[in-house]
């Protein structure tokens, strides 16, 4: 039996849903399969790469892609945005079982020092890691 299929949409990809799919791969990637897209196509934040090691999970690899790549071939079970913009801007996503809605902070618009930028993705990081839990992990 296939693995229900989980899209985390978000404008560039860059940060929330790329580690939103890395924090779903690693703690339920034995129950769902994962990916992530935006609405434009720039790059994974450093900030982001680093946070996410920090909690011992590996993005590096990770590209950002956008939505009409993700979605030509291929559907999802669960299309999930997590953040206001996406879910304003991105074209209907038509979801098999269900579409969520979660928005997050935009760690990428942090200001400050590099440290004060990094603790602004933490935060993000492990609030995304606590939803993921209770929407996932029961």
């Amino acid at each position: 039996m296939a693995k229900p299929s989980v899209l985390f949409i978000c404008t560039h990809n860059s940060a929330r849903s790329q580690m939103a799919e890395g924090l779903l791969r690693a703690k339920y990637g034995d129950r769902y399969e994962v990916a992530s897209a935006g609405t434009e196509q720039t790059h994974v934040r450093p900030l982001a790469i680093q946070a996410m090691s920090e909690a011992g999970i590996d993005i590096t690899d990770h590209t950002s892609t956008t939505i009409d790549v993700v979605t030509a071939d291929r559907s999802f079970d669960i299309v999930v945005t997590v953040c206001d913009h996406a879910r304003e801007a991105c074209p209907y996503v038509p979801a098999r079982q269900q579409t969520l809605h979660r928005s997050f902070d935009d760690p990428s618009a942090a200001t400050g020092t590099d440290e004060e930028q990094l603790a602004v993705f933490r935060r993000v990081r492990d609030e995304i890691a606590r939803w993921i839990d209770d929407t996932f992990g029961a």
